[in-house]
């Protein structure tokens, strides 16, 4: 394997540390000084040493396989155009803001000239300070409207916790303008009492997608007198809107745009984004509108120091006594445990809840052994916390009372985490910019900061700790969403039309596949046609045909059986694989042991008690060929996507012990199967070509298998997904190809872009499997190439050598530009029980793990399974 290793001499002895700066050009979010001052004390650290300090110990220095050095770099600063009024560059200048850096005036500029813009600069860069000026100049005009109220803004979060954050800021820089911006959240947890004054008097409300899908838009009588004044609306992380979710999102803002026409206004779109890929073609896919994009970031930033930290091989042995390496969740537990040793203030981003709750109970543990007062000052942080619990560690760490945090992506997104010095990122966050998003939450006071990545013992993460290019030489990737997948469309048309009845003049707002549904939803009776517009006459809200997220139905809430106390909840999607009967369910430290799961009520009762042992879903898949759009020779074989409609369910569960991840047993479980239609690519291969790779009978579905959990695995590296977003099966003759046949598919209902991403890029990514399965030192096949922990037939079969033959020969028929190239529509962007022989059309699943993005649908697959 390719190793990029640090200079001669430093593993004996990397303190200090010594690194030769490089001359990359790194798409990163880049450190900056915040906008507001840290409310603790800020640490001026050396990265180098504190990196140094954590490699001391025995052995562990040979765990960096690259240390990259991102210098510092000065500031560019400019003017406030002569527009914004005085008053609010004085509460800017009171804030210790002398000047805008260059990208920030740009951006006001644009703004007062009633063009749409989206920032894309480097994380800390100043992106709110960017949009809040010119929007607090425009409500300081409208304050002295005859009602006061001439002028309103609306903030759009992905997550509750940033609109929080972003409230605070936006209070604490308005002090000084009095009562002319009066900002509110409103969301879930806003009180009822609170909510009539801020449809009647906010002109600065805080929400999110949600908020504005199901609770805004349906009742906009109620806030006609803030639609009819908005000016703005502010689109805060703008990037995180991808997939369905994104999709989704497109069409609640094209509803609200509707509205607000019929209301007079037509407000600018401001939104704000980390780097990105062609930041104003998503921005436009995502709005409707033309935006201007302004992405050179005129900011400072300090010296990163960011390494790539692979965890060492344990004398265990896993399936198939393939070799273990220690898992990443105890491996950053150790690192987050000897930061908080050293006082250096951190955050360990975890990629599932389960895996922040684990590395904050580990860390406490052996804390405690140290120094009892220490253990205190470590807490994990994700969704699906009581909203007083979030504020409570918001606040917490915003004060330095805690000195590290182990969080899901719940606290990636623009909170200001002011005056940390180090991030540990446990496991690729699936694209390069949310590791840089992530990254970029250390030394946002503009000082000196660490960032380790943490690989996982998968495939993905192990070809990138080797191969250090693919994260800094390459640029982030262009966000992918579809606002036309008629999935999403359709509801949107449905709860546009019970907002206003729908005419054919509104259809262009919606896109070139509306006008062809609607005949579809009056066949289905969900809207009625009178003269020349569509009504929707139902009882229920048609707001409620969809969750935005792909919930796929309401939260289960997680119950105490004893007292009955509300734990929190889980989506739906999830409630198979998670809370099953007998799953382990970590709350705040605390274990449960779920007693049951009532899918009708949406409850799953637990009961708190010390298992030794995590648990693990497993589910089979079958996948039918519904249509394929468009194929593409690969010599004899064929590279195809397509419509499949692929169908789940979850059948038991393994339980396997602490840290070394060891199988202990499997449990049968009754649960229904789900059905999902989407779509997929999938490429076949013909006895001519299995001959020439020497795949006979006896390996061939080992030889797939093999590759398919390979190529799932690598997919996140060129479509802008979660791996958790896809799913895959291998079949060694399918019904439908009559050829062996391996798909990959979206796990979301119609799609989300990312199977034709992988289309149109799959010499790229199969040749990056290939590769990364035959580089892999070990025998057989292990977790780092081509076995997954979630292999529902125990990763058997599995043939390492035949999958490298069988790619080999499948890309040499591959010419140059085919399957490569962005995609069109997505611009932006059978096995029995264990141990029995393959099915046509059947296959055992790996079981999801939890995802903390967009809460997504469970499907699965022989080498991975999607949750959608």
């Amino acid at each position: 394997m390719a190793f990029n290793h640090l200079p001669a001499g430093v593993h004996d002895a990397l303190v200090p540390l010594s690194v030769t700066p490089v001359t990359h050009s790194v798409p990163m979010a880049e450190n900056h000084r915040s906008d507001r001052s840290p409310t603790g004390p800020v640490s001026r650290v050396d990265p180098g040493a504190v990196l140094g300090r954590l490699a001391s110990g025995p052995s562990r220095a040979s765990r960096i396989t690259h240390t990259e050095h991102v210098p510092p770099r000065a500031g560019r600063h400019a003017v406030w155009p002569d527009r914004i009024r005085a008053e609010v560059i004085a509460a800017v200048q009171r804030a210790g803001i002398e000047h805008p850096w260059a990208h920030q005036a740009r951006a006001a500029e644009h703004a007062l000239d009633g063009e749409s813009v989206v920032v894309a600069t480097g994380t800390a860069s100043g992106k709110s300070l960017a949009y809040l000026v010119p929007v607090l100049s425009s409500l300081l005009d409208g304050s002295e409207a005859p009602n006061g109220r001439g002028a309103t803004t609306l903030y759009l979060s992905p997550t509750k916790a940033l609109a929080a954050d972003q409230c605070r800021s936006v209070k604490e820089l308005s002090h000084p303008l009095g009562n002319s911006v009066r900002p509110a959240v409103y969301d879930g947890d806003t009180p009822f009492e609170e909510r009539e004054w801020i449809r009647q008097y906010a002109n600065y409300v805080l929400t999110n997608p949600d908020m504005l899908h199901r609770g805004i838009l349906p009742s906009h009588p109620r806030w006609s007198s803030f639609l009819k004044a908005l000016k703005y609306v502010v689109i805060d992380e703008c990037h995180t809107y991808r997939g369905v979710f994104g999709s989704h999102v497109a069409q609640v803002l094209r509803r609200l745009r509707r509205l607000c026409a019929r209301y007079g206004s037509s407000p600018v779109f401001l939104l704000a984004s980390a780097t990105a890929a062609e930041p104003a073609v998503a921005a436009r896919r995502l709005t409707g509108l033309p935006v201007v994009e302004i992405a050179d970031d005129a900011s400072p930033r300090g010296e990163l120091v960011f390494a790539l930290w692979e965890p060492p091989l344990t004398d265990l042995q896993g399936e198939k006594g393939a070799p273990v390496r220690r898992t990443a969740t105890a491996e950053t537990a150790d690192l987050l445990t000897d930061l908080a040793v050293q006082g250096i203030r951190s955050v360990a981003f975890v990629r599932s809840r389960r895996g922040a709750e684990l590395i904050s109970v580990i860390a406490q543990e052996r804390l405690a052994e140290v120094d009892r007062s220490l253990a205190g000052r470590v807490a994990a942080y994700r969704g699906g916390y009581l909203p007083e619990e979030r504020r409570a560690l918001e606040q917490a760490l915003h004060s330095g009372e805690l000195l590290g945090l182990s969080a899901t992506t719940a606290l990636e997104l623009g909170i200001d985490v002011s005056g940390l010095d180090a991030v540990l990122i446990s496991g690729y966050p699936g694209t390069r910019a949310s590791l840089w998003q992530q990254a970029g939450r250390a030394g946002r006071s503009g000082q000196g900061a660490l960032a380790v990545l943490v690989a996982r013992d998968d495939p993905l993460d192990t070809y990138l700790v080797h191969h250090p290019e693919a994260l800094f030489d390459r640029p982030v990737e262009s966000t992918v969403l579809d606002p036309d997948n008629p999935y999403v469309l359709a509801p949107h048309l449905c709860a546009a039309a019970a907002e206003i009845p729908l005419t054919e003049e509104d259809l262009a707002l919606f896109g070139p596949e509306a006008e062809g549904l609607l005949p579809q939803l009056e066949a289905a009776r969900l809207l009625r046609r009178r003269t020349k517009a569509w009504h929707w006459t139902r009882r229920e809200r048609a707001a409620d045909l969809t969750d935005i997220r792909g919930e796929g139905g309401r939260p289960v809430q997680v119950v105490e059986a004893g007292t009955g106390r509300l734990l929190g909840t889980v989506d739906a999607g999830s409630a198979h694989t998670s809370v099953h009967e007998g799953a382990v369910h970590l709350h705040q430290g605390r274990t449960y042991l779920v007693r049951s799961l009532d899918l009708e009520d949406s409850v799953a009762l637990v009961e708190q008690a010390s298992p030794s042992y995590s648990t693990v879903a497993r589910d089979t898949t079958a996948i039918s060929v519904l249509e394929t759009e468009t194929e593409i020779p690969w010599g004899d074989g064929r590279l195809c996507y397509g419509s499949v409609e692929v169908t789940n369910q979850v059948v038991s569960f393994l339980r396997r012990r602490l840290i070394t991840g060891e199988v202990l047993g499997e449990t049968k479980l009754d649960l229904p199967p789900r059905t999902l239609r989407t779509r997929a690519v999938w490429w076949t291969v013909t006895e001519d070509q299995l001959d020439e790779a020497r795949i006979n009978p006896e390996i061939l579905g080992g030889a797939l298998h093999a590759a398919e959990h390979a190529s799932i695995g690598l997919l996140p590296l060129f479509a802008t997904c979660d791996r958790w977003d896809i799913g895959g099966v291998s079949i060694p003759l399918h019904p439908d190809t009559l050829l062996p046949t391996v798909f990959v598919y979206d796990g979301h209902p119609g799609g989300a872009g990312f199977a034709e991403r992988a289309f149109h890029t799959a010499r790229a990514w199969l040749t990056a499997t290939r590769e990364a399965i035959a580089s892999c030192e070990c025998e057989a096949g292990c977790p780092s190439c081509i076995q997954s922990p979630k292999c529902g037939n125990g990763n058997d079969p599995l043939h390492k050598r035949g999958a490298v033959r069988l790619l080999t020969v499948l890309l040499r028929g591959a010419a140059e530009g085919e399957g490569e190239g962005a995609p069109g529509a997505a611009e932006g962007e059978g096995e029995g029980p264990p141990g029995a022989a393959p099915g046509p059309g059947r296959t055992r699943a790996d079981a999801p793990g939890e995802g903390e993005g967009p809460p997504r649908a469970d499907s699965a697959a022989d080498g991975e399974s999607a949750r959608a």
